[in-house]
């Protein structure tokens, strides 16, 4: 048991979707949350990162900072996503050893599993096959984020563990007219669809493949079930288990705006892996659930969109 009350965390990447709901959910397990701003503090910059660790000096450390984005943004710029994560992680948890931070967790991705690995994917999977070709310089980099984080384990002792979650959305998430991802694209498309009258809106591909989704306060209530009671050198999923076709997710969303319109699909663009739902009976039977069913999650999403979409675009 690591409890978290009264201890100094410092959350790389509050700012995105994903640290900002940690962050979140730390404080409301009273834990004395510490963040700096992009501004303040590269994270790609080695010697900064570990002055920062120095200066706080954390109990422990969510590394939530990342590259991303979707299909297109990993296609055109695969040395930055390369070259950036990579640094990232040699910077975050290269300080927390050298500084002597007793406890780290690392956030992978589904997209470290090969991509025709069978369904649902299990831990064991991971380097069993090819990836997908769409994301695999970002796949590259959280697969060395992984290694680093079970080498660092394996020769200094260090309590670091890593947690794949599944496909996220929620409050927070980046609805860039093309660098965003799958959830938050549809919902920015079908809404402006709606606002202007639209009938249609293009989606890209068959609609065919099947994803798994979490809202994003799920996965943060689950790293923080982790952070209290997890630590091994294996990685774990973090998933709910059940998938749907992306065509149906955009219907869901659909509904959610309020939107009657059909859907077209350019055939130009790609699927991307056929499906991806993860296995995650460790984290189920050691006790943790999800809150979120997908209705209700779209339509939290959906609710924060509209009230930050200036901020949002």
């Amino acid at each position: 048991m690591f409890p978290l009350a009264g201890k100094r965390i410092w959350v790389a990447g509050h700012r995105g979707m994903v640290g900002s709901a940690i962050a979140r959910r730390l404080r409301q397990a009273e834990a004395d949350v510490v963040t700096v701003a992009r501004s303040e503090l590269d994270l790609t910059d080695a010697r900064a990162t570990r002055s920062y660790v120095q200066a706080v000096k954390p109990d422990a450390i969510v590394v939530a900072a990342a590259k991303v984005g979707g299909i297109l943004a990993n296609d055109t710029y695969p040395v930055d996503f390369l070259r950036d994560n990579l640094a990232i992680e040699l910077s975050t948890i290269g300080a927390a050893h050298e500084e002597g931070v007793p406890r780290l967790m690392f956030l992978g991705s589904t997209c470290i599993y090969p991509r025709d690995a069978k369904q649902p994917l299990r831990e064991d999977c991971l380097l069993t096959g090819p990836l997908e070709p769409t994301n695999e310089w970002y796949a590259v980099a959280k697969i060395a984020g992984i290694k680093l984080a079970q080498a660092y384990r394996r020769q200094y002792g260090r309590d670091y563990i890593s947690a794949m979650p599944t496909n996220l959305f929620g409050p927070g998430d980046n609805y860039h007219p093309t660098n965003s991802h799958m959830v938050a694209a549809l919902i920015r498309r079908i809404h402006e669809a709606k606002m202007a009258g639209k009938k249609a809106v293009m989606m890209w591909g068959t609609g065919k493949p099947r994803r798994e989704l979490m809202h994003v306060d799920d996965l943060a209530d689950a790293c923080v079930f982790l952070l209290e009671r997890y630590s091994s050198e294996d990685i774990i999923n973090v998933g709910q288990g059940e998938d749907h076709t992306i065509l149906d997710i955009a219907r869901a969303i659909a509904k959610v705006v309020g939107w009657d319109g059909k859907f077209q699909h350019d055939l130009s663009k790609p699927d991307g892996t056929p499906q991806k739902r993860v296995n995650g009976d460790r984290l189920l039977a050691a006790g943790w659930r999800p809150k979120y069913d997908l209705h209700i999650g779209l339509a939290n999403a959906y609710e924060w969109f509209v009230q930050n979409s200036a901020a949002a675009a």
